[in-house]
């Protein structure tokens, strides 16, 4: 009986990406709404990807599973 294949779950492949030295990037929060008080240098700095945590690495290392 052989083991059965690991699906990648399809809404952490929408929201992470593995870059090609192996770090997986993700979008920053606060960028959807109420964006008129925040000013136009938090908001470019906001719209930068940005390296997911060490400590979550590995569970969302399991979610994009190929």
């Amino acid at each position: 009986m052989s083991k059965q294949k690991l699906k990648t779950r399809k809404a952490a492949a929408k929201r992470f990406q593995v870059t090609g030295s192996g770090k997986i990037v993700r979008r920053q929060s606060m960028r959807n709404h109420l964006l008129q008080k925040k000013t136009s240098k938090r908001k470019r700095r906001l719209a930068q990807m940005v390296s997911v945590s060490e400590q979550d690495m590995a569970n969302v290392r399991l979610m994009l599973v190929r």
